[in-house]
């Protein structure tokens, strides 16, 4: 094969790929919010503590479960939206996954300030077309 072939074929076998990703976005409705119950901005907490996490006008499934209006939480610790957003989220220990559908946990943390965020996801994992996030928040622990 010359390479204007191998070329024309790469693309047209990499397109629907590409595509498909992009079909794993999801829409959410225009005024949904996320947000924390606890603990509160600027909270000073236990190394252990809980954390509860709000959501307005949409509905929580857990990943793999498709259904428009709905995702699940992700909690951000000390580090940033990530800036692709058409990806899924990775599973580190910066982001904490409840594919569950789980609407609290308790994490442990080091002293010191910290820094939580809560993005949700869809049923793959990856943020909505119009991200729901919440505001960034910071905590000390003690």
């Amino acid at each position: 094969m010359n390479r204007i072939a191998i070329t024309v074929l790469s693309a047209l076998l990499i397109s629907p790929l590409h595509a498909f990703a992009k079909d794993m976005m999801s829409d959410a409705p225009a005024n949904a919010e996320v947000y924390f119950v606890q603990p509160a901005d600027g909270a000073t907490v236990d190394k252990t503590f809980k954390v509860v996490f709000g959501l307005r006008n949409m509905g929580v499934a857990p990943a793999g479960v498709e259904k428009a209006g709905t995702g699940h939480h992700h909690l951000l610790i000390d580090t940033d939206i990530p800036s692709d957003l058409s990806k899924p989220l990775p599973a580190t220990d910066q982001v904490k996954h409840f594919g569950g559908g789980q609407t609290e946990t308790e994490i442990t943390l080091a002293p010191g300030k910290h820094t939580l965020q809560l993005l949700l996801g869809n049923y793959a994992h990856v943020p909505h077309r119009q991200p729901v996030v919440s505001e960034q928040i910071t905590v000390t622990v003690e």
